[in-house]
């Protein structure tokens, strides 16, 4: 007699996991990245849905806050109807600088899951971790990090490449063009 195990669990999605919401917000980084902003996306889940979604639009808007975790906690907070945003997990592709982790903090969500770290200006274990603080801020945060970890550097690398690329070209460019000016 064999014994066929059911594997119909295993095919299934588990649209409840860390992975899934984070490649959410990979979604909302490949927008910034389109834009030619830093490719970072977030996405702020509460009961198992999506309330908010963003991505970074520093250069878009003009404006250094504009940060896919700004965005995203004030979306999530007019989706809320409050400014406390008990019950929520924010997923970013990126550990969060230090401006954004102050305001996780005083929106409070439950848990803030990130992709990769930021040992140079990160603020949540990557430099600094002003999310689980001792003594402790007004509120503390779980965290989880290294989600889908990879795919959220490779886009990042991938645009800081791009830009330095670009950068070259257009000095070389300058270069070879003073050079044909003196000749």
């Amino acid at each position: 007699m064999n014994d066929v195990s059911d594997t119909s669990n295993d095919l299934m999605m588990d649209f409840q996991s860390d992975d899934y919401f984070m490649q959410m917000a990979l979604r909302e980084a490949r927008k910034a990245y389109e834009a030619k902003e830093v490719p970072v996306g977030a996405v702020v889940v509460r009961d198992g849905s999506v309330i908010a979604r963003a991505w970074n639009q520093v250069e878009t808007l003009r404006d250094a806050t504009a940060h896919a975790e700004m965005l995203s906690l004030t979306s999530a907070q007019d989706a809320v109807g409050d400014w406390r945003l008990e019950g929520c997990t924010l997923y970013v592709t990126k550990e969060p600088c230090p401006m954004c982790a102050g305001a996780i903090v005083h929106c409070r969500p439950d848990r803030v899951v990130f992709g990769c770290p930021d040992e140079k200006a990160g603020a949540a274990g990557g430099w600094i971790n002003l999310l689980e603080s001792n003594p402790p801020l007004n509120h503390r945060c779980e965290i989880s990090s290294g989600v889908l970890q990879d795919e959220c550097l490779a886009l990042l690398q991938s645009f800081f490449r791009e830009a330095r690329d670009k950068k070259k070209a257009e000095r070389d460019l300058i270069r070879k063009q003073a050079a044909e000016g003196e000749a």
